[in-house]
């Protein structure tokens, strides 16, 4: 028999909301199924909620305390887990925090940044000191480090998501960084990419009229959910699920995709470029 693994609830606040359920799941003598009988959720979702790895929705937390009796507690205590689990981010990041961790693929679309998930901790700094410069200093660590804590999903060979990034190619030659720092941040997509973790794609200056002249895309599919859409402007971001839209955006996406150079081809052009800062000969 595997011996399960304990949950450590000094780690994290989702963890130790999740080691209390646990407790009183099994303090009730109920499995996992019989307490999610009479939701819409499944004993896999619960699970991992148990083990810190999700959030507890409001309409279960209000479930699960009613099968177990205690008077509202879960319920009270999700709002907790849910602003735990977004520190560092925007509110409306929330979805996508937990979307990208269970995602089968993303597939992103950055005209103007490095996507988060790609950025140095140099070139995320930047970009939130550019955006809140007047923010203070303990602030703007707590973003830097969520967002560098993200891509940790890259580091897991076997659950990391098939990631496709298509980049314009404006972010090789925009220097917001020293040229040490921008060899480094392009240095991370390579790296990525020869690891076989991520496949960018670069849409040429010149390319002409595209789908996507507006915007951004974060195109996520699953295994046992509707695929999503994320975009996001400068001070707001928005989750779509309608499926017409979502199609809608997908379809964009895929014209974007045959306008952008091959991956190889691609993927040349960004060490050319690291290689340029390297060397104090970067083109603009």
């Amino acid at each position: 028999m595997v011996r399960r693994k304990d949950i450590d609830g000094s780690e994290s606040v989702p963890c130790f909301y999740g080691k209390e359920l646990r407790w009183k799941r099994e303090a009730a003598s109920l499995t996992l199924q019989q307490l999610v009988e009479g939701s819409f959720y499944g004993q896999s979702h619960l699970s991992e909620i148990e083990r810190g790895e999700r959030r507890m929705p409001r309409d279960l937390a209000e479930h699960v305390d009613q099968v177990l009796e205690t008077d509202g507690f879960f319920g009270r205590r999700c709002e907790e887990v849910r602003k735990a689990r977004r520190a560092g981010h925007a509110s409306y990041f929330e979805k996508v925090l937990e979307a990208e961790k269970h995602a089968e693929a993303i597939e992103e679309w950055s005209p103007t940044l490095i996507p988060g998930l790609l950025q140095t901790g140099a070139y995320a700094r930047a970009v939130v000191r550019a955006t809140h410069p007047l923010e203070p200093q303990e602030r703007t660590d707590a973003k830097v480090n969520a967002r560098l804590a993200r891509a940790r999903l890259f580091d897991d060979d076997h659950s990391t998501p098939e990631y496709w990034a298509i980049l314009h190619e404006s972010l090789l030659r925009l220097p917001i960084l020293p040229p040490p720092e921008m060899a480094e941040q392009l240095d991370r997509i390579a790296t990525l990419a020869h690891r076989h973790r991520i496949t960018p794609q670069i849409l040429p200056w010149n390319c002409g009229a595209h789908p996507f002249m507006l915007g951004t895309a974060k195109v996520m599919t699953f295994a046992d959910a509707p695929p999503l859409v994320y975009t996001e402007s400068l001070h707001t971001g928005d989750t779509i699920d309608d499926p017409a839209l979502v199609k809608e955006y997908r379809r964009s996406y895929d014209r974007l995709r045959a306008a952008a150079l091959p991956p190889e081809a691609s993927l040349a052009l960004i060490e050319e470029a690291a290689e340029d800062y390297r060397n104090g000969k970067q083109r603009l």
